[in-house]
C-alpha cells in the first residue's frame, strides 16, 4: 500500500506545476529533436516521434519522477554511420536492441555502478553540458540579422525579470508566447522551428524494423546497440544524479535503466530512434515547477498534440525564443561555485573535474568525458591509498628475529614500496611478518607476499605471518603459491 500511495503521490502530487511545465519542456523538445534527427541523417519525425514515446513511456517505468527523457544528441551521434552505411530500418534495429541491453542492464543492477563516479566528475559533466548546450546556440546566433539578437535579449530579459512579477506561470513559457505573438504580427525576419524541417501530421504507427534476421544483421547492430546503451544509461543515471539533488529526493537507479530500455524498445516499434535522459530540458522542467511522472508524461503528449492539431502554429515559433530558453538553461546548470572551488578544493579533484570539462567539449561524446574523469579519479584515489602504506620493524635482542609490522592498504599501487621495506640479505633464523594493520585487496600484493617469503626461505630464515583478517587471509588462501612445490619458479613464471 505504501508503494501504491507513493507511486500515486508521484503522478497527482503536483498537478498544477507539473501541467505547466510539461508545455514548456514539450516546445523546447520540437527543435532539439528536430536538430537531433538531422544529426542522425533521418527525417524529422524520426525524432519527434522517438521523443513522444520515450517521455511518455519512461514517466510510467523510469525511475526518477522530474527527469525529461527523450531524443538525444548523445545518442543520435552514434547514429550517424549505421544509417548512413545501411539506411533508418537498421538504426530502428539498432534502437530496440539497445532497449533490450538497458533491460538486461537494469536486472542485473549494474545502476549502481554510479557510485564509483565522483562528485568532481559529475560537476565536470554539468559543467561540459552546461557549455555544449550554450554551443549549440551559436549556429542561430551567427549570420543573422539584428532582429534575432534583440529577441534573444529580450527573451531573457523576460525569463530573469518575469518571476518579479509573479512566479505563476513559468517565465520560459512566457518568453516563448510573447516573442511568437511579437515575430507573426511584426514580421520579424528570424528563423522559425518551421525552418528546421517538415513537421509530422499524422501519428506514429506501429512497425517492424525490415531488416533481415540473420547473424550478419546482429553483427551490423550490435557494436551501435551497445554504444547507445551505455551512453544512454550513463547520461541519464548522471542526469537522475543532478535532479535528485536539485530535487533532494532520491530514486531508484535500477529502476530507471529498466524503464530506459523499455522505452526504446518500444520506441524502435513505431519508427523512432534511441533516447535517454536529457539535463537541459529537465532542468527546464525542475525550474518550471516539475517534480512529478505527469510532467514527463504530459511533455510526450503536449509534443504530439501540437504537431497534430497546432503544427503550423508551432511551426511559427521563433528560434531566438527558444535559444533564449536554452542560454537561461546554460546559466543555470553550470555550476559557478566551482571555479571558485578550483583553488580550495584538493589539486586531484580540481584536476579530474577541469579534465571531464575538456574531454567532453573536445570530443562532444560524455561517455568518453565520464571514462577519463572516472580513470583519473581511480588513479588519484589508488595514489593517495597507497601514501598511507608503511612498513617498520624491530630486532630481538639475540639479532635472530625480525618483526616487521605493516600497515595500511597493500594492493597494486603499493606492492612494489612493500617488497622495497624488506632487507632480504639480513641474516635471520625467523622472520614475522605482522599484517594485523593492513588489508591485502588483490593479486599484485599476493605475490609481493609469496616473493618475500620465498626470498627470506631462500636465505635460510622460517618465515610466519601474523594477523591477516578474514578477507585478506580468503584471498591469500586461495591464491599464494608460496607453500607449493617449485614455487619460485611459478612465481618467476608470472
Amino acid at each position: 500500500m505504501t508503494l501504491l500511495s507513493n507511486y500515486k503521490r508521484e503522478w497527482f502530487g503536483n498537478i498544477r506545476g507539473d501541467a505547466i511545465s510539461g508545455l514548456v519542456v514539450a516546445l523546447a523538445l520540437i527543435p532539439e529533436a528536430i536538430a537531433f534527427s538531422i544529426i542522425a541523417g533521418v527525417d524529422p519525425q524520426v525524432g519527434l516521434y522517438a521523443s513522444f514515446s520515450i517521455a511518455v513511456l519512461i514517466a510510467f517505468v523510469g525511475g526518477r519522477p522530474g527527469m525529461i527523457s527523450a531524443a538525444t544528441a548523445a545518442t543520435a551521434v552514434l547514429m550517424i554511420t549505421l544509417v548512413r552505411d545501411h539506411g533508418l530500418q537498421y538504426l530502428l534495429a539498432a534502437t530496440v536492441l539497445a532497449g533490450l541491453l538497458q533491460i538486461g542492464a537494469g536486472v542485473l543492477k549494474l545502476g549502481y555502478v554510479m557510485r564509483f563516479v565522483s562528485r568532481s566528475v559529475i560537476t565536470g559533466f554539468v559543467n561540459a553540458l552546461a557549455i555544449l548546450i550554450f554551443m549549440a546556440q551559436i549556429p542561430e546566433l551567427t549570420n543573422v540579422g539584428w532582429e534575432t539578437y534583440a529577441m534573444v535579449a529580450g527573451g531573457l530579459a523576460i525569463i530573469y525579470l518575469f518571476p518579479r512579477l509573479t512566479t505563476a506561470i513559468p517565465s520560459p513559457l512566457v518568453c516563448i508566447v510573447v516573442l511568437t505573438a511579437l515575430a507573426i504580427f511584426l514580421g520579424m525576419d528570424v528563423r522559425t522551428v518551421g525552418d528546421m524541417g517538415q513537421l509530422p501530421d499524422t501519428l506514429p504507427v506501429f512497425l517492424i524494423p525490415q531488416i533481415p534476421l540473420t547473424f550478419e544483421t546482429l553483427a551490423i547492430i550490435f557494436p551501435y546497440s551497445v554504444a547507445v546503451a551505455v551512453v544512454g544509461l550513463l547520461e541519464s543515471l548522471m542526469t537522475q544524479q543532478i535532479v535528485d539533488d536539485l530535487t533532494d529526493t532520491k530514486s531508484n537507479r535500477n529502476q530507471e535503466c529498466i524503464g530506459q530500455g523499455i522505452a526504446n524498445t518500444a520506441t524502435g516499434f513505431i519508427g523512432g530512434m534511441a533516447g535517454c535522459a536529457m539535463i537541459g530540458q529537465s532542468m527546464i522542467n525542475v525550474k518550471s515547477g516539475g517534480r512529478g511522472r505527469l510532467s514527463c508524461f504530459l511533455a510526450g503528449v503536449y509534443l504530439l498534440g501540437l504537431l497534430m492539431l497546432l503544427g503550423d502554429l508551432v511551426s511559427q515559433i521563433p528560434m531566438p525564443a527558444l535559444v533564449a530558453v536554452m542560454i537561461m538553461v546554460s546559466i543555470g546548470t553550470f555550476s559557478w561555485s566551482s571555479i571558485k572551488n578550483v583553488v580550495t578544493h584538493p589539486r586531484s579533484s580540481s584536476i579530474v573535474m577541469i579534465a571531464t570539462v575538456f574531454a567532453v567539449v573536445y570530443t562532444h561524446n560524455l561517455a568518453i568525458g565520464v571514462l577519463v574523469g572516472v580513470l583519473l579519479s581511480g588513479i588519484f584515489f589508488a595514489w593517495k591509498i597507497s601514501q598511507i602504506f608503511r612498513v617498520s620493524s624491530t630486532l630481538s635482542e639475540s639479532g635472530s628475529h625480525r618483526t616487521y609490522t605493516v600497515e595500511g592498504q597493500v594492493f597494486f599501487a603499493s606492492a612494489e614500496d612493500f617488497t622495497a621495506a624488506f632487507d632480504f640479505k639480513e641474516v635471520l633464523d625467523k622472520v614475522t611478518i605482522d599484517v594485523s594493520r593492513a588489508h591485502i585487496w588483490d593479486i599484485s600484493s599476493v605475490q609481493a607476499l609469496d616473493m618475500i617469503i620465498l626470498k627470506f626461505r631462500r636465505e635460510g630464515a622460517e618465515v610466519e605471518v601474523l594477523g591477516l583478517n578474514e578477507a585478506s587471509e580468503t584471498i591469500v588462501d586461495r591464491l599464494a603459491i608460496h607453500d607449493k612445490p617449485g614455487a619460485m619458479e611459478k612465481l618467476m613464471g608470472h
